[in-house]
């Protein structure tokens, strides 16, 4: 897997500091609180971990996956429900964590819904935001990292399934994707 990685983007310690710091201020934010914590699968799974072991209160996970992707590396901009909350959220405070918000389509469609659930308040973590790629309006409330426009794997991204486990986020090798005509977008999933 290594010799696919053109560069280490953001190394395991920068990844552990920022989330230290990330869970701190969600901590001081949510103080009695009691959040849900909306982890957006499959990419974000390992960030969530991370986050909630150091997260210092009381909260509840669950999990959603929408895809606007299907078979092919760019977004369609039509979203399929693969696993929905299982959490009522009406009331509650959710906080949204995903792996990256890319075009942006994924993050405003899993607001639209889950505001409509009539929450208390929902904002957004995001592990890395990659803006130049952006289609449409997102930001989010707490943020890791911004990162260039280049295929980005690792510490829970992938490509093709591949790379999750990496500790780190890299860069992938353009000729790992090459042959799928243009450089693949972000999976947000």
């Amino acid at each position: 897997m290594m010799s696919d990685i053109k560069e280490v983007l953001i190394s395991e310690e920068q990844i552990q500091k920022k989330v230290d710091e990330l869970a701190d201020q969600i901590s001081r934010d949510y103080r009695d609180k009691h959040p849900v914590l909306v982890g957006v699968l499959n990419g974000a799974f390992v960030f969530l971990a991370d986050l909630m072991r150091r997260i210092d209160l009381d909260c509840t996970i669950d999990f959603v996956a929408w895809s606007s992707y299907g078979k092919d590396t760019s977004s369609s901009g039509v979203f399929r429900i693969m696993k929905d909350l299982e959490t009522n959220v009406e009331s509650r405070h959710v906080l949204i964590v995903e792996d990256i918000i890319d075009t942006g389509l994924t993050l405003h469609y899993l607001l639209d819904t889950i505001r409509a659930r009539k929450p208390a308040s929902v904002k957004v973590v995001a592990l890395l935001d990659k803006p130049s790629r952006r289609r449409i309006e997102a930001k989010a409330d707490y943020l890791g990292f911004q990162v260039p426009d280049a295929f980005v794997v690792g510490y829970g991204l992938d490509f093709a399934q591949v790379y999750r486990n990496l500790p780190f986020i890299g860069i992938l090798k353009p000729e790992i994707y090459a042959g799928r005509g243009t450089p693949p977008d972000e999976l947000e999933e």
